[in-house]
């Protein structure tokens, strides 16, 4: 059995082989561990500021407007969701139990996703739930078969065209028909996925532990073409999805190696390796990419754990802007600014175009207490109406200003977080620790 510790925190690991196997926001005994070296991601860096020069007066962020689907990991394929519209004041709607989550041998990664007022989930035990987006009634389930060791890690979901596509901990490509949960077809690939598949334009993009990108034809799962990036046995739980627009998509692999290749036919345009000279934290031996890569306007932008945060041009693969922190949330971006959480996790506000750091906001200042905060973990940035939303493993979600780092208003959820909320349909979707899908309107 996995300790919840590990899987609450995201603890690395290495291993000889790899596993096969009404709120509103307001304004058991222990298993014996596995074997291994533990490196903690947790240990101490070096605070960011705003730089000087810095002018809250250039934040500029686009209206906010509605947003119907989220239809895979991310958002859209590209992942760049830019600012959403939501109600100014936000009550919890409805709250269900969508299964199996987070425990002493299982983890619940897979983030949901939403597509024609259906919201589809995978809990901890691979049951795939459709639950109607307005009312939190579920529409059907299905478990997944699986002939492998049951305690994994699977992939998560993707949406397309009516059909839900489905990685799995046991090396399985599988589609359903999104009305009905029906099976249509299943490949077998023998290589355990660990990261939700990206859809574009008939071609389903997987990710591999051992660092291989699979593409397949979304209609039948044939695969069109691979790209192999170099293996690593020490490394992140999790994955990031690839990123993809106007024909190009990149890879962002558990090496730290960022990859652009041409989608018909794999064709590497260029690639990069994020990672850093040095470092004060034990986890910069580690060069993994967690955070999913955005691609928004010709520009790529990407951070790996190792201390590195990059704005890449995506037609040249030449690097616009770095700078030297890291972590393993997602970037996300609106207008001219990119927000991250660093890996101590500071809530960042840059310039798009240059890097400029704007403001800085501590979020684990929120407690009054390091014993409060220890080992926890944040998630986020989504931005919507005027708000950054953040959440954690506590269950606390802050509701902070994006042009001030100000913190707005928080609410106390039942369990703690460790995927980011989602927002779609005027509403915000969070899905706890413990499988409860809660909706904010």
């Amino acid at each position: 059995m996995l300790p919840k510790f590990i899987l609450n925190y995201f603890l690395l690991f290495l291993i000889t082989t790899i596993l096969s196997s009404c709120d509103t926001f307001i304004g058991v005994s222990e298993e014996p561990p596995l074997p291994g070296k533990r490196i903690s991601i947790l240990a101490k860096e070096k605070k960011l500021s705003a730089e000087i020069g810095s002018d809250l007066r250039e934040i500029l962020l686009p209206p906010p407007t509605p947003n119907n689907s989220w239809p895979q990991s991310g958002g859209y394929a590209n992942h760049a969701m830019h600012h959403i519209k939501v109600d100014s004041s936000l009550e919890e709607l409805w709250s269900t139990d969508i299964g199996s989550g987070t425990d002493d041998s299982e983890l619940l990664f897979a983030p949901p996703i939403l597509a024609g007022k259906t919201i589809y989930t995978m809990d901890a035990e691979n049951q795939i739930i459709a639950t109607n987006a307005n009312t939190g009634n579920e529409l059907w389930s299905k478990e997944l078969e699986n002939d492998e060791d049951e305690h994994h890690i699977s992939g998560g979901l993707a949406y397309s065209e009516g059909n839900l596509y489905i990685t799995t901990g046991w090396g399985e490509v599988i589609c359903l028909d999104s009305n009905s949960g029906k099976e249509k077809w299943k490949k077998y690939f023998g290589l355990p996925m660990r990261t939700p598949p990206t859809i574009w334009r008939g071609r389903i993009f997987v990710i591999t532990v051992t660092n291989k990108l699979l593409v397949l034809n979304s209609s039948d799962g044939e695969e069109l073409w691979s790209h192999q990036s170099m293996d690593e046995t020490t490394t992140i739980l999790g994955g990031a999805s690839p990123a993809v627009d106007n024909g190009v998509v990149v890879v962002a692999y558990s090496s730290g190696e960022l990859a652009a290749l041409k989608v018909e036919n794999g064709q590497q345009l260029w690639s990069d390796v994020l990672s850093s000279s040095g470092g004060s934290r034990s986890s910069t031996k580690l060069s993994a990419i967690k955070a999913r890569p955005v691609i928004d306007r010709g520009l790529v932008f990407a951070m790996s754990n190792q201390d590195l945060l990059v704005s890449i041009d995506i037609r040249t693969g030449r690097r616009v802007w770095t700078k030297p922190f890291g972590g393993i949330g997602n970037p996300w971006v609106a207008g001219n600014l990119v927000y991250v959480i660093s890996s101590s996790y500071e809530l960042v506000a840059l310039s798009r175009k240059t890097g400029k750091i704007y403001w800085v906001k501590t979020l684990n200042d929120f407690y009054k207490t390091k014993k409060q905060h220890k080992n926890l973990i944040w998630t986020g940035p989504i931005l919507v109406s005027d708000r950054l939303l953040v959440a954690n493993t506590k269950g606390h979600i802050l509701s902070i200003s994006p042009y001030s780092g100000e913190i707005l208003g928080n609410i106390k959820l039942s369990d703690g977080l460790t995927v980011p909320p989602i927002a779609a349909l005027n509403t915000v979707y969070f899905l706890t620790e413990d499988a409860d899908l809660i909706a904010y309107r």
